[in-house]
């Protein structure tokens, strides 16, 4: 398959919806990725149809209701880097409305839905978080809705703090193949956030061939598409990074396949 250079996605504007990933503009058949930057008193809504969602309060804090049952005001921190998410699951044939009660950030994460999964809170610390790998390679994991919760039918949402100077989805790793229990084939996507926000960061998307093979600059709010192959990213001194992955494909299994050559750094 040919290389696609449009991996990369920039924010359109500063307010409202900034994303629209959707499998249609992503090329892809699985996840869609929305974010909306709301002020105080701005309202939104919208219904799942065929589709599950996860509503992840990036920052900020809002009124929810799923299917008009109300989940009241939650949210706690102002920034992504200031603790650990709040989240609503939202079941296919199911409409929601968010309600900003100050500047809100909100993640609109989008898989194919089904099964009989019930509308609920997913609240600070139902997972606790994890510290991955050692030396350069360390980041912070909060999962959202992990493989193992029995929550969703194809949704996996995960978030990621790694620090100034260290790399993240490192080793390289892919989940392109649907070759259980030896690899899970997983569309992605990385909404990325810096701290302090001018900062940058760097990843490259690249398949053993090398016939997609793209080194690109993240910035403040970008979102990186990963349809197959290794995802790597990189932060630079003095920026540590967050970044909000979905995943989903054929099953809701994470079973990645690391690069070879670069396995002995797990050794």
């Amino acid at each position: 398959m040919a290389s696609n250079p449009n991996l990369r996605v920039r924010p359109k504007g500063t307010v409202g919806q900034v994303h629209d990933v959707t499998p249609a503009t992503a090329g892809w058949t699985y996840v869609g990725f929305a974010l909306h930057k709301l002020t105080a008193g701005d309202t939104i809504s919208g219904d799942a149809g065929d589709q599950e969602l996860c509503l992840v309060l990036v920052g900020g804090k809002g009124k929810f209701s799923v299917d008009g049952d109300d989940f009241g005001e939650l949210g706690e921190r102002m920034s992504p880097f200031e603790g650990a998410p709040w989240a609503v699951y939202v079941p296919m044939d199911s409409a929601w409305t968010a309600e900003a009660t100050t500047d809100l950030e909100l993640a609109v994460c989008a898989a194919p839905g089904g099964g009989e999964h019930k509308a609920q809170i997913i609240a600070p610390g139902r997972h606790p978080q994890i510290t991955r790998g050692k030396g350069a390679n360390v980041r912070h994991v909060h999962n959202i809705m992990p493989e193992d919760d029995g929550a969703a039918h194809s949704l996996l949402v995960v978030e990621v703090i790694t620090p100034q100077g260290n790399t993240s989805s490192y080793p390289p790793h892919k989940h392109d193949q649907d070759n259980l229990p030896h690899e899970s084939q997983l569309e992605e996507t990385y909404f990325h956030r810096l701290n302090p926000p001018q900062g940058f960061a760097m990843q490259r998307v690249y398949t053993d061939d090398r016939s997609l093979d793209e080194a690109l600059v993240i910035e403040d709010g970008d979102v990186t598409l990963v349809p197959r192959g290794y995802h790597p990213v990189a932060t630079t001194a003095g920026y540590d990074l967050y970044y909000l992955n979905v995943m989903a494909g054929p099953k809701r299994v994470w079973k990645f396949h690391n690069a070879p050559e670069h396995e002995w750094l797990l050794k």
